[in-house]
């Protein structure tokens, strides 16, 4: 395929690159259960999916009544990398879309996630991503502000010395395109249905300049779009 029009692609992770959010959200259900806050699944994603838990302590703070503890959250991590270690899977298309687009870019390409760099780095070695991504992988938690914020892609873009207006971001969520669009990239929303990911009309309103369905569709999508100005 043709060189990228953009000078980099940044990619988040939950929801484009792995499948992640339905196992990371059942754990957070029966966690936040056992702290005495019930909702159901649906709901539970809903409320959180590309939301920081501890960015959201005073919603759950509220509904159980408890102080939100480091303590809480070190064994929400723990409890969920080890559900993740065991059951995730990769996006369908993603690991070939990563690669083509990877050769196309000149190898300018990264992960930008509002997930913390253990996760992260665990979701990409296994799927087998990881080694695209060594070096180029970029954490909310390591920022001052997480996503929507746009600091982790603006991170990402200075460190493979690209201009973010000139970057392409894939993203799935409304928080993430919210991010994205803050940087000035351009915001490609990934959005293949279920409860997992964000509905066109969302991403569309939050600004992603297109939705696609289907991660095979992705490098055809980005060697044809115009050259940003």
């Amino acid at each position: 395929m043709p060189r990228m029009k953009f000078e980099a692609i940044l990619f988040d992770c939950d929801g484009v690159l792995v499948d992640s959010e339905t196992i990371t959200h059942i754990v957070l259900q029966r966690m936040l259960a056992e702290a005495g806050w019930t909702l159901g699944l649906d709901e539970c994603m809903r409320l959180f999916i590309g939301k920081l838990v501890r960015d959201q302590a005073p919603l759950i703070e509220r509904m159980t009544g408890r102080p939100l503890t480091e303590e809480w959250l070190s064994s929400f991590r723990a409890a969920r990398n080890k559900a993740l270690a065991n059951e995730l899977e990769v996006i369908p298309g993603a690991p070939a879309a990563v690669a083509a687009l990877r050769e196309a870019s000149g190898g300018r390409i990264a992960c930008a996630s509002g997930a913390d760099r253990p996760k992260i780095e665990l979701q990409l070695r296994k799927v087998g991503l990881y080694e695209l991504f060594e070096g180029r992988i970029f954490s909310g938690h390591e920022m001052p502000r997480s996503k929507p914020a746009p600091d982790v892609y603006l991170a990402a873009a200075a460190a493979l010395g690209a201009d973010p207006r000139r970057c392409a971001v894939i993203e799935d969520t409304a928080t993430g395109v919210t991010a994205g669009v803050a940087a000035g990239a351009t915001v490609f929303g990934y959005a293949p249905g279920g409860p997992s990911h964000g509905s066109p009309e969302q991403l569309l309103a939050a600004g992603a300049s297109h939705v696609f369905t289907d991660m095979a569709q992705l490098p055809a999508l980005l060697a044809t779009w115009p050259a940003p100005r």
